[in-house]
């Protein structure tokens, strides 16, 4: 295992974002159609909060599939905005981190996902699923 390896070569480079003015339908759209977990929001180039649909679950039932379901989801998503829902605090890595020092970062943490920034320009993200499978990988 390469110890100097850069986050760059396990992150997903081409990001769904959302925009902090899209709705939480919006999210949950790209949620289910991507089959991911986390977005970074964003206003213009500026990453400015990530949501995970672990946020959208705590405010609905979001994964649930009846059609009454889907009605509830719409009435509580149009009660918040995503900016109301997302992570404000965030902490970012470049794409030149190290990979064992991502891992540092999200062993010590709660969230599961960092965005990669560079030049103040969202270029990346790196998941836990992403560290997992570089592991795998290394076998």
């Amino acid at each position: 295992m390469k110890k100097r390896t850069p986050v760059s070569e396990i992150m997903t480079g081409n990001v769904i974002t959302l925009n902090i003015t899209d709705d939480l339908e919006r999210a949950e759209e790209l949620f289910k159609f991507h089959k991911i977990r986390h977005i970074p929001v964003v206003s213009g180039e500026a990453i400015i909060g990530m949501l995970s649909y672990t946020d959208l679950l705590r405010i609905s039932f979001a994964d649930a599939i009846d059609d009454n379901a889907r009605n509830v989801d719409t009435v509580v998503y149009n009660m918040f905005t995503v900016e109301q829902v997302m992570a404000k605090k965030l902490e970012t890595v470049s794409s030149d981190t190290t990979i064992k020092e991502v891992a540092e970062i999200l062993a010590k943490k709660e969230f599961h996902a960092l965005p990669v920034v560079d030049n103040n320009s969202l270029t990346g993200i790196v998941t836990t699923t992403d560290l997992i499978n570089y592991l795998i990988k290394q076998f």
